[in-house]
């Protein structure tokens, strides 16, 4: 159990986790280069000694691999895992009463404690002073990507109420007033989005307190997904094994155990955040976001700066993902009846595609087909971040109750081999999506479809190409990405009028008997990258389409309003003009990585 950060990266070194960059590094791309090469590698946390422009040193890469984060917690988790399972499941509580007995002095934990001694208010800087990291070269500043943001409510402003959540901030570039003003990206499912919005119907400016560091639990609290109105601040505590230590400064709570401290309200403006490289692959553009007005930054003595990078997944924040789920999968039947088993899939960034498997158990005395999964499936649109999800794939249990969610593959071969295309695709058309999702046509909107999938197998799927399939020519290089899936590499996209016209001329093209082998067919820009790994397949397909406007089917129809289709469905992820721009690494940069790998350098072995 830690008491900060740098006890864990004490316990981290002693176990050859850890290592120190002595050699100065550039915030401008470089240590994010360096970090996004050794999470690549499996390596250690990364102590960056030497940080040009700034005194404070960095860490990075500390939730790096599952084995480390699960080292970091080793004392903590199963009394976490062990309490999650006793609320999704009170009765089995009573099971192995004298086990789980032991666990109770440990709730303990989940009350925050105020303390006398406030070590991290012993030193003031400024903004310009931190590490100034800028991931990406089309990044429009330097951000804080760790940092645990702290709001109450106005209107219960219980410290057991209030909201700790992990929103990027923008620290410099764009019209920021240097040190005075940063930006405060927060999306539109967020806890703290109540709590602003509360703010101005009383007329009142929202303060905000940000912690940068401390206990590795604090930081994973923070993106803790807990239902509105509990508070990550019992989840931090628990985790850590240790109460979440706070004093009361002016009115701002603050994070004793925090290695930095930003206190700041939100002004009534917006400013233009961003760009900046984010978890989907790509830049999440320019937008007006909300500005902190910064009054007061501390830190503590030897305070040391943590950052991670985001970019097309897996990166850290995988782990962060992979990690929450072990500890609250026993929650889902629970809190979602006839829910069995979810997986926000990470190759996509995570939201756009959702796997689930549910029970399929109405009117069993007939052949099975998708309806109870249908109520499942809403519930699942209607839960917490889970309504975020752009594709939902849903499958019945009970159809192949030995099925593992996390095996991708095995769950597609599952659902195209049994699903209906005349009847088993469901959109939502004019909602919202990810705000960090550009694949619908203006920010925040964007569609849905469920594909829900029950009862027997209807066709045995193809696992070669298609003989003798007569495509037009503007559609080459047709490949096979898993059975009963190809790709197919069109014309590059201009608009969605020429899109339909090309998608006609392809349905034309293609017979209905192709959707007895091949069920679903994908059009890209470069189909050999698509079918090179099923990673490649993911990420293209999911993050590049909105269901509304790009999915298509040969010999499509529209009956009492559902669309349906008798032959292939058609998936048209070519990128548009609205994406967008893809995240690219500065060669230069890597040039200066590569050197650090070099003998007697820091990196030597590592990358």
């Amino acid at each position: 159990m830690y008491k900060s950060l740098n006890d864990c990266l004490e316990d981290l070194e002693k176990h050859g986790q850890l290592v120190r960059i002595k050699e100065e590094v550039d915030p401008n791309l470089e240590m994010a280069a360096i970090h996004r090469r050794v999470f690549a590698a499996g390596g250690p946390a990364l102590l960056f000694e030497r940080v040009k422009g700034s005194p404070f040193p960095a860490v990075s890469n500390l939730f790096g691999t599952m084995e480390r984060a699960r080292f970091i917690f080793r004392k903590t988790l199963p009394v976490v895992e062990s309490l999650m399972q006793s609320a999704a499941d009170p009765a089995a509580a009573f099971k192995n009463i004298e086990k789980k007995l032991k666990y109770l002095p440990h709730l303990l934990n989940a009350l925050p404690q105020k303390s006398i001694f406030k070590p991290v208010l012993k030193h003031q800087t400024q903004i310009s002073l931190l590490p100034q990291i800028k991931s990406w070269p089309r990044d429009g500043g330097a951000f804080l990507t760790l940092p645990q943001v702290l709001t109450r409510d106005p209107e219960q402003p219980s410290l057991l109420k209030s909201n700790l959540g992990m929103y990027r901030i923008q620290i410099s570039g764009n019209q920021y007033q240097q040190n005075q003003q940063i930006g405060l990206h927060y999306q539109i499912h967020r806890g703290i989005g109540v709590h602003h919005a509360k703010a101005l119907k009383k007329g009142e400016r929202l303060k905000v307190s940000i912690f940068l560091g401390g206990p590795p639990a604090h930081t994973l609290a923070a993106v803790m997904p807990l239902p509105e109105g509990i508070s990550e601040l019992s989840f931090a505590g628990l985790l850590a094994g240790r109460r979440f230590r706070y004093v009361n400064y002016q009115d701002w709570i603050v994070s004793n155990d925090a290695d930095f401290i930003i206190l700041g309200m939100l002004e009534e403006e917006l400013l233009p955040e961003g760009p900046f490289g984010d978890h989907l692959g790509y830049y999440s553009l320019q937008h007006p976001f909300p500005v902190l007005r910064v009054e007061k930054v501390f830190h503590r003595p030897g305070a040391i700066f943590p950052f991670t990078v985001v970019g097309r997944p897996p990166q850290e924040d995988t782990i962060f993902g992979k990690l929450i789920h072990e500890m609250t999968s026993a929650m889902i039947p629970k809190r979602l009846p006839g829910v069995k088993a979810v997986h926000a899939v990470d190759e996509t960034g995570v939201h756009p595609l959702l796997l689930a498997i549910g029970c399929e158990r109405y009117l069993p005395y007939q052949q099975r087909e998708p309806m109870e999964l249908l109520t499942q499936a809403h519930a699942i649109l209607g839960f917490g971040q889970l309504s975020l999800a752009k594709y939902l794939l849903i499958i019945a249990e009970q159809d192949d109750p030995e099925l593992n969610i996390n095996d991708i593959e095995a769950f597609f071969r599952h659902l195209i081999s049994r699903i209906d295309l005349k009847r088993d695709l469901h959109f939502v058309t004019e909602t919202t999506i990810d705000t960090l999702d550009y694949s619908g046509t203006r920010l925040n909107h964007g569609s849905k479809i469920i594909m829900a999938a029950a009862g027997s197998i209807k066709r045995k799927l193809g696992r070669r190409l298609p003989g003798q399939l007569k495509l037009p020519p503007a559609f080459q290089k047709l490949k096979l990405v898993m059975p009963g899936i190809l790709t197919l590499r069109g014309p590059a996209f201009e608009n969605y009028q020429q899109a339909n016209n090309e998608l006609e001329l392809l349905t034309e093209n293609i017979p209905v008997e192709l959707a007895e082998e091949f069920p679903m067919i994908v059009l890209v820009d470069d189909s050999e990258f698509v079918a090179a790994r099923l990673a490649n397949f993911l990420w293209v397909t999911f993050t590049r389409s909105n269901p509304s406007h790009d999915i298509y089917g040969v010999k499509s129809f529209v009956k009492n309003k559902h669309w349906g289709c008798e032959g292939s469905m058609i998936i048209d992820a070519r990128i548009k003009p609205h994406h967008a721009p893809l995240l690219e690494e500065d060669p230069q940069i890597e040039k200066r990585v590569d050197a650090l790998a070099g003998k007697g350098h820091s990196l030597h072995g590592i990358i």
